[in-house]
């Protein structure tokens, strides 16, 4: 053969090996299925460090809830729809008085130092959660409930009066008794264990490394082969940490860690358009408004100086420029994807000259500076919020869109400490502008009912409405789901006519991290933590078997 014709049967014979392979793997893929594989090693990164892997005392950091949610199981978690299901309760039953919940633990239940999770544990956990000595955040839930044991596997929560939502409060980890019950309440939060928990979740606790200052700069899981619902298919999950959004977007960019564990709106840009990267933009419930104090504020305290304000707000635009259109707008405090949210019963839309129109008809004049006045009170007042550039850059708007209508703000940024302790404690504020948390199924109690109007109580806008608080008595007692509906009316429309506060938007929670990750499943989370949910599912290996 000459030179010519042995390439040419060079290239026809590596043509045909190659089409051979492509057929031999075509029909491999034909007759098999992928399936996860155990192994692997994600990593995230975060703002910030732990503190407080407890779950009775994680709630101040997001961090410390969200390796609490991987290292901690609780009696009840929520499924991906945001719905509370069984965790490791195999099931419970209610009595006919609605008043005792008997809970009945699933077998063989083990924490990640082998010893087995029983009912002693879980009293243990509420007898701690009760005490004020150990000041949980979550104490105000469980007053006036009484928790016993009946055997091994079975306890029962008896409450004084009926309450629809005390499933809600299940959802709280488990702590071991034989690891914790030798700390006394003065060291409690200075336990060497609030670092490196024994817990029955997915992930155990591997390793942790600290730099030459002391600080936390990675925090090592290892996948729990005891873990009750299986041995998670990811071996290893490294979390770093780090001192602010931008160098922890660097990292993700330059490819140091996999996942990102919440990107504000303001730096969604700044991440490198690739296509291995995957933004889930998740519904989260809660909501920013402004709350208005009206016993603080004499303008405020006229409603329809409320009803101006609340037409005069352009939500879609603070939406558009604060969150880069990732949430939604509000005009009460239940958003669109959650049960109850009744679409006739909102504050009404943005209407400037409606506003105008309602401060000319009630004697609020203009005067030679712009600004309203009506007798001797001048329409004005100061937004106080906490320091963080979405929430100044909201007041900043409203603060020109107000001023369209004739009212005079001024803005005050604290930190959130001084802000807690200075202003939102002895209700100080004139208009607070600030955030609540809820879940998709909510108990409005806490945070608009007149019995919470002082501290610790979560009524920011000073709420004395006795129709509001017969609704929101009447839906604690409530367990018809159709009958909770119509109260959850009832009380937006409630909140719509008096105006305590202007509801503006529910931002998303935007969780990015690589396309290597599968089996992720990500909808309505009741709180970021939940996102780890079903974490034991993600998986970023594959094997092959016959259909």
């Amino acid at each position: 053969m000459t030179f010519r014709e042995k390439v040419i049967a060079a290239f026809l014979l590596l043509t045909l090996f190659l089409a051979l392979g492509w057929w031999i793997t075509a029909a491999y893929r034909a007759v098999t299925i992928p399936l996860p594989k155990n192994g692997g090693h994600y990593s995230e990164g975060m703002v910030g460090q732990p503190l407080y892997i407890n779950p009775l005392i994680s709630q101040t950091s997001q961090i410390d809830a969200d390796l609490t949610q991987l290292i901690y199981s609780a009696l009840f978690t929520y499924d991906t729809t945001g719905i509370p299901v069984a965790h490791l309760a195999e099931r419970y039953d209610l009595s006919e008085d609605k008043k005792t919940y008997t809970v009945f633990l699933r077998e063989n239940i083990q924490w990640h130092d082998g010893q087995p999770l029983t009912a002693d544990d879980v009293i243990f956990t509420f007898t701690l959660l009760k005490d004020p000595a150990y000041k949980s955040p979550l104490r105000h839930n469980w007053q006036g409930v009484d928790v016993a044991k009946q055997d091994d596997r079975t306890v029962t929560f008896t409450l004084k009066n009926p309450y629809s939502g005390f499933i809600h409060n299940l959802t709280v980890g488990i702590l071991p008794k034989h690891i914790w019950e030798s700390i006394t309440s003065e060291t409690f939060t200075l336990a060497e264990r609030n670092l490196s928990p024994i817990g029955s979740g997915p992930y155990q606790f591997g390793d942790l490394q600290k730099d030459s200052a002391g600080n936390i700069v990675s925090y090592e899981l290892r996948a729990s082969r005891t873990y009750f619902l299986g041995e998670p298919h990811i071996s290893k999950m490294t979390f770093h940490f780090y001192p602010d959004e931008e160098t922890l977007i660097a990292a993700y960019n330059k490819k140091e860690i996999m996942g990102i564990h919440n990107v504000l709106p303001r730096s969604s840009d700044a991440i490198a358009p690739e296509r291995s990267t995957a933004f889930y933009e998740l519904h989260v419930p809660r909501y920013f408004a402004i709350f208005l104090n009206r016993s603080k504020s004499v303008p405020l305290a006229a409603r329809e100086v409320r009803e101006a304000l609340s037409a005069a707000t352009d939500r879609s635009t603070i939406v558009d420029i604060i969150l880069k259109q990732r949430g939604s707008a509000l005009r009460s405090p239940f958003t669109s994807f959650m049960d109850g949210y009744a679409d006739d019963r909102q504050q009404p839309d943005f209407d400037r000259e409606r506003a105008n129109r309602i401060l000319d008809e009630n004697g609020w004049e203009r005067k030679e500076d712009g600004i309203r006045q009506k007798n001797d009170v001048r329409l004005s007042f100061t937004i106080t919020t906490a320091d963080w550039p979405e929430l100044t850059d909201t007041a900043a708007l409203l603060k020109e869109q107000w001023q369209e209508i004739g009212a005079a703000v001024e803005i005050q940024a604290l930190s959130i400490t001084d802000l807690q302790q200075n202003e939102i404690r002895p209700r100080e504020y004139d208009a607070l502008l600030f955030g609540q948390v809820t879940h998709f199924f909510p108990d409005p109690y806490f945070f608009w009912h007149s019995s919470q109007k002082l501290d610790p109580g979560l009524n920011l806008a000073v709420l004395n409405h006795k129709d509001v608080d017969a609704t929101l008595d009447q839906l604690r007692l409530e367990h018809d789901q159709e009958r909770r509906r119509a109260l959850y009316g009832d009380f937006q429309k409630f909140l719509a006519e008096d105006v305590p506060a202007i509801f503006l938007y529910s931002p998303s929670y935007v969780y990015v991290m690589t396309t290597k990750v599968k089996g992720v499943t990500l909808n309505n989370i009741n709180a970021p933590q939940y996102r780890f949910a079903h974490v034991h599912e993600w998986y970023l290996k594959t094997r092959r078997v016959m259909k």
